[in-house]
């Protein structure tokens, strides 16, 4: 009986590291390996949350899901509604850190990453300070390189707002002019609400207002950045 349990307590220690050798050899891209990794391929990043969308039940998939804009030092990932419990939803306040499992997708030029799942990472907080990409609005070949970044874009003329389904609400789409340029944004609502202050600020701002946007630099067929502030220029 004794050898058997001995033999027992081997195997379960032996089980037990295996299963330990396993999760430390998960491999955590840096931003460069992911930016270069395939469509469709496995991804494993780490990022500090900058913001999040609201948390809501997905009756299809059978869970919760959150879409989260992360960020690090090197570059920005869009986490396409990841698989999140309500409670831990109320955690992922800015500057926390995760790491993200998913798969690499693109729709209509934003790349993000699908079917995902997290974990905490216990570390410093950290938030992105907003990088100044006004000179390269117009480069889509140069401002697709900070894609999903948090950004300003200094000096925008609007030109037109418009609440999605004709009234206050919903997602707002704001056009603006830089120059001969015209670019299409948006206040997400699921991202900045009714009851926020930057959706309440468009109420104010009308044709010709010469404003600063900072925001999310999201992309759908171009250039269609998430607002989550906006001022009027100095």
């Amino acid at each position: 009986m004794k050898k058997f349990l001995a033999a027992l307590l081997v195997l379960v220690m032996a089980l037990t590291g295996a299963v330990c050798a396993v999760a430390e050899d998960v491999k955590v891209m840096t931003y460069e390996e992911y930016a270069a990794a395939e469509k469709d391929t496995e991804v494993v990043i780490e990022c500090y949350v900058q913001d999040v969308q609201g948390w809501w039940f997905n009756s299809n998939v059978g869970h919760g899901v959150i879409t989260v804009y992360g960020q690090d030092q090197d570059g920005a990932y869009f986490v396409y509604e990841m698989e999140c419990e309500e409670a831990d939803a109320a955690k992922l306040v800015p500057g926390t850190k995760i790491r993200v499992t998913g798969y690499k997708g693109e729709w209509s030029g934003e790349v993000e990453v699908m079917e995902a799942t997290f974990e905490f990472v216990e570390a410093e907080p950290w938030v992105a300070e907003a990088k100044d990409l006004t000179e390269v609005l117009a480069n889509a070949e140069e401002l697709i390189k900070y894609q999903n970044q948090l950004a300003i874009f200094k000096g925008l003329a609007i030109e037109k707002i418009e609440y999605k389904n004709g009234e206050p609400g919903d997602d707002i789409y704001v056009t603006v002019k830089q120059g001969e340029n015209t670019f299409d944004f948006c206040v997400e609502r699921y991202l900045t609400g009714p009851d926020t202050e930057v959706y309440a600020a468009f109420a104010d701002l009308k044709a010709g207002d010469v404003v600063d946007i900072t925001g999310f630099v999201y992309w759908y067929n171009g250039v269609n950045t998430h607002i989550t502030a906006v001022a009027k220029a100095q």
